[in-house]
């Protein structure tokens, strides 16, 4: 799947549900720290998405966290009852999420036809009025408001938890 077909069925899905969006361009980023030069004009919360598996590979998480927030993976374990867990491979990204590194971004969830990944989102967001994700490439940024995004969430029908980090 080109990223061109990637980001559209973003669009296309967002406009199914009656959500509204902003979409600010920039140039690819594949870290906080890179995507952090081009906030300045984006409101709301900036998030970061890590794609974990557990150690024998059939579970795979999907976290969402606030972007100035560390995750313990060693605690996250542990809160999860989960053996190991570690980033997953670029190779398990495309399977499940049918995304490219640097990409990660919970509407990859789109892509999860068999529903494979659980999502884990920090309970801080809740707070957010408006929170921003890849559009399924690392070129754009989209803000949607909070509500819009459990609503994108429910749609998907992913497992989907809250955690305190």
């Amino acid at each position: 799947m080109n990223t061109t077909e990637n980001e559209q069925k973003v669009y296309e899905a967002l406009e199914k549900l009656g959500i509204s969006y902003v979409r600010h361009e920039h140039p690819p980023v594949f870290t906080v720290e890179e995507a952090e030069q081009h906030w300045e004009n984006i409101t709301g919360a900036h998030c970061k998405n890590l794609f974990l598996r557990n150690k024998k590979g059939n579970r795979h998480y999907l976290v969402i966290l606030e972007s100035s927030k560390r995750i313990d993976l060693k605690a996250f374990n542990n809160r999860l009852g989960e053996d190991r867990l570690s980033f997953a491979s670029p190779e398990r990204l495309m399977r499940f999420l049918g995304l490219e590194t640097g990409a990660v971004s919970p509407f990859g969830l789109i892509n999860d036809a068999q529903k494979d990944v659980q999502v884990v989102i920090d309970n801080d967001l809740k707070r957010a009025e408006q929170v921003n994700f890849h559009p399924n490439v690392n070129t754009a940024t989209i803000g949607i408001g909070f509500a819009d995004f459990e609503k994108f969430l429910s749609w998907c029908g992913n497992r989907t938890r809250f955690l305190q980090f």
